[in-house]
């Protein structure tokens, strides 16, 4: 879509389309990921063309314009310094970028141990959301223009060794059913069915649990609040959560917002 003129304009078009009959505050693009230069081009070139044609569609409506924002890598490049986001066209065509600081360990492509799924710090290992957050703003990116993930699930292994149970212990693939993904409402389920021994790291951030060999690694209220108070005190725009659906009876989300707003 993004490699042609005429693809891109349809694209455009009728996401604005879309968004104008919903009266939608917005549009949001979720990319993942361009993976090499040409495609960052592209990226990039449909971001401007993207901006251009909202403007205009404001101005002849006469409605307030279109938000628009993007789920981009927690990186500002692709694994690799030659593969770079388009930053000016980035901070010039959206309000926002949605920073996707989760995902860093998971049993389907880390499956030989645990590890922490969302870290906001890890050191000696360059997957963490203040690595993240770091990068793009030295890669020109305005604090205000970037919205900090927050993972409200998690992933589970099974663990080589049941009295091994930390963090990056021995692990041999998923501990649950399909990909090993859990929900934070069936995580904490989990809990109080298995009587799972639970833990925070304050060093890293994030929280893990576990129960004979099965290992969860995941986001809590602790972690959220930690991480909510960093991306208050970095001057970012704010967080968002992937997704809404999987908190427990809002216990994430309260304890959020009343983090935002001490």
């Amino acid at each position: 879509m993004a490699r042609q003129s005429s693809s891109r304009k349809s694209f455009i078009d009728s996401s604005i389309k879309l968004a104008r009959s919903n009266n939608f505050l917005g549009l949001d693009l979720d990319w993942e990921y361009p993976s090499d230069s040409t495609q960052m081009k592209n990226f990039g070139t449909l971001l401007t063309e993207w901006r251009a044609a909202v403007v205009t569609e404001a101005k002849s409506s006469g409605k307030t314009p279109l938000l628009l924002s993007a789920a981009v890598l927690y990186l500002p490049y692709y694994y690799s310094s030659s593969v770079t986001y388009p930053i000016q066209a980035i901070s010039n065509s959206l309000d926002w970028i949605n920073l996707m600081t989760y995902d860093f360990y998971g049993p389907g492509w880390s499956p030989s141990r645990t590890g922490p799924p969302a870290a906001l710090y890890n050191s000696g290992n360059l997957e963490s959301g203040d690595n993240g957050v770091r990068s793009w703003i030295q890669a020109g990116m305005s604090a205000k223009k970037l919205v900090l993930g927050l993972p409200f699930y998690g992933w589970s292994w099974r663990l080589t060794n049941s009295n091994n149970n930390g963090l990056f212990a021995p692990a041999n693939g998923q501990g649950l059913a399909g990909d090993g993904s859990i929900g934070y409402n069936q995580i904490k389920q989990y809990i109080t069915q298995n009587r799972a021994t639970k833990v925070f790291n304050v060093t890293v951030v994030t929280d893990y649990c576990y129960s004979g060999t099965t290992w969860i690694g995941y986001d809590d209220t602790q972690s959220i609040s930690t991480k909510v108070a960093y991306a208050k005190g970095k001057g970012l725009l704010g967080y968002f959560a992937w997704h809404v659906g999987a908190d427990d009876n809002w216990a994430l989300s309260s304890k959020a917002l009343q983090t935002w707003g001490a």
